[in-house]
């Protein structure tokens, strides 16, 4: 199925194309055609940024230094630009982030001539629930797993020890944080995608599940990037869920595929019957 895949993306052009019309198109051509995708995807980011930074006060003093606030910690640079760093980061992370529904979007639309016609008019509900996954799992970690290892960590603090965090360093604990929640809830469009082309069933999920929840305690070790075993909880905690959740998407793609399945098999047949009409005896002879 992968590689079926594969070669319909390699055959056809974009979308606004006729099917009829569709030709095979070279190795360039589809080069030219990325091209020009990452071009619209680029714009995007840049127009999200350009809004971004109108409000880029707000985004550092409450959206991205708020959850420290909250703690009672206090944030401090260690270099003579750090400052200004913080704030081109605060508008280059928030563009990108702000950006991604119009970033999945030009992906798909790189990889609609690989799909079957009849699945290419779900392209927009697709872009639409993969990026209410990743704002879901963004939601998550600032809101949900942030404020819970910055507690844990704030109560470490002693009267001879004052605990002041580093700018760039807590930029980096609150990525990890948010934007690696916001990836891992992609774990249902993920398993649509290989139920699609047959790599993964509902059965071999439920065969695997506790294969696949120590799997998951490891990738939630392995994203967060604080030691405690806390947050790690709180990770891995929406990730069984969402493993539950892709075995009931995979159990549907699957039934779906069976009704179409049956669905060409009755066509077929009906055809062949009427392909084999009697004849009368006059036309016998």
């Amino acid at each position: 199925m992968v590689k079926k895949l594969l070669l319909r993306m390699l055959k056809g052009s974009t979308s606004g194309i006729p099917l009829d019309e569709q030709k095979e198109m070279s190795f360039l051509d589809h080069l030219e055609e990325l091209r020009w995708h990452i071009v619209k995807a680029a714009a995007g980011v840049l127009i999200a940024m350009i809004a971004c930074s109108f409000f880029v006060d707000f985004i550092v003093q409450k959206l991205l230094l708020g959850p420290l606030v909250a703690v009672g910690l206090k944030a401090q640079v260690l270099a003579p630009y750090g400052i200004v760093m913080l704030y081109i980061q605060a508008v280059l992370i928030s563009g990108l982030i702000l950006s991604m529904p119009n970033t999945l979007y030009w992906l798909w639309k790189f990889v609609a001539p690989g799909l079957m016609p009849n699945e290419r008019k779900y392209v927009s509900g697709i872009v639409g629930f993969t990026s209410l996954f990743f704002f879901g799992g963004c939601a998550f970690g600032y809101f949900v797993l942030v404020p819970a290892a910055l507690s844990f960590f704030a109560g470490f603090g002693t009267q001879n020890i004052a605990l002041n965090v580093a700018v760039d360093r807590y930029i980096t604990f609150l990525l990890a944080l948010v934007l690696g929640s916001g990836l891992v809830f992609e774990l249902p469009m993920v398993t649509y995608f290989l139920a699609k082309m047959g790599v993964i069933s509902a059965e071999f999920m439920r065969k695997y599940r506790r294969h696949s929840y120590v799997v998951i305690l490891l990738i939630a070790a392995f994203v967060t990037p604080t030691p405690d075993i806390v947050t790690q909880l709180l990770m891995s905690s929406p990730m069984f869920v969402l493993y539950e959740l892709s075995i009931f998407i995979v159990k549907r793609v699957q039934k779906n595929k069976e009704k179409a399945r049956e669905k060409e098999q009755e066509q077929e047949d009906s055809a062949d019957s009427e392909g084999d009409v009697p004849q009368s005896d006059d036309e016998q002879w």
